[in-house]
């Protein structure tokens, strides 16, 4: 989310809001002015591909040899003792995400125009994190939506036995939804881009990923090779949104070989102190 301008701002609270608002969605959507940027674009291209070629090969691999198998070494389906394992996949949930995030976003918009100097400075950087975070997701899970229709994999059992090429394309339905996983898009993009903007939490967000992706199997709502898609697509999706950001100067610095790195961001004590200076009585 941007500064409000150096301009005189208008004393109306809703009046500053309206332009924080305009501001932030004209910083999206203007043109890439960053000069390195297409440094930038040709660094990731390299690792993007690569990646889609090993991933794709994984994923092939695993249907013809191994999601059939998986089926059968996983609990059956509606097992009682499975309820923690359900309760702990919810936290991969595009909705559940997307709406914790854009509840954050809410607040910050809502809290930033009552706010001066610093501290509107500190809220707003952290509202432009916030901004890349929601973003990864929806692009991920945008694309990933669009790949279950075309796709229309079955998901296990579907059809009456375990078979990893049971499809219907175009089908639209949600026993025909299974490729690729939509949990794991949303846990790979989200790992993905909290850790592009805070490299500390790279470890947590991989396990934290890599749970949701394990709960998609034992519960038998994905094959193997699905969720393995999924995390393609979630990553893949959390770069391209960094890339977007990065060559329009928002949250992102790029070196001069082409490396995408965060901007320094604000520490979590003042975030404290300027949440409670917003909210304060």
């Amino acid at each position: 989310m941007p500064a409000l301008p150096a301009t005189p701002e208008s004393a109306n609270y809703f009046g500053r809001l309206l332009t924080l608002v305009w501001l932030s969605f004209a910083q999206l959507v203007r043109a890439p002015s960053h000069s390195r940027r297409a440094e930038a674009a040709r660094r990731s291209a390299r690792p993007g591909l690569l990646l889609v070629v090993i991933v794709g090969a994984v994923i092939i691999t695993l249907m013809y040899a191994f999601d059939v198998t998986e089926i059968s070494l996983m609990p059956p389906r509606g097992t009682p003792g499975l309820w923690w394992v359900k309760t702990l996949t919810d936290f991969g949930k595009d909705e559940y995400v997307l709406c914790a995030l854009g509840l954050l976003l809410i607040a910050v918009a809502l809290a930033a125009p009552a706010l001066r100097g610093v501290p509107r400075a500190t809220l707003l950087g952290f509202g432009t994190r916030l901004q890349y975070l929601f973003l990864s997701v929806v692009l991920s899970v945008a694309v990933g939506e669009l790949i279950k229709w075309i796709v229309g994999r079955g998901r296990p059992f579907v059809g009456g036995k375990a078979n990893a090429f049971n499809f219907q394309h175009f089908a639209g339905t949600e026993a025909y939804s299974s490729f690729p996983s939509g949990h794991s898009i949303t846990a790979f993009a989200l790992a993905f881009a909290v850790s592009a903007v805070w490299p500390g939490a790279r470890f947590a967000m991989l396990i934290y990923a890599l749970v949701i992706a394990a709960t998609r199997l034992v519960l038998l709502a994905h094959h193997p090779s699905d969720v393995v898609a999924g995390a393609l697509v979630g990553v893949i999706g959390a770069m391209v949104v960094r890339y977007w950001f990065a060559a329009r100067r928002l949250g992102f610095a790029i070196h001069r070989d082409g490396t995408v790195v965060a901007l320094s961001g604000p520490s979590d004590g003042r975030l404290k102190r300027v949440a409670r200076s917003a909210f304060a009585p």
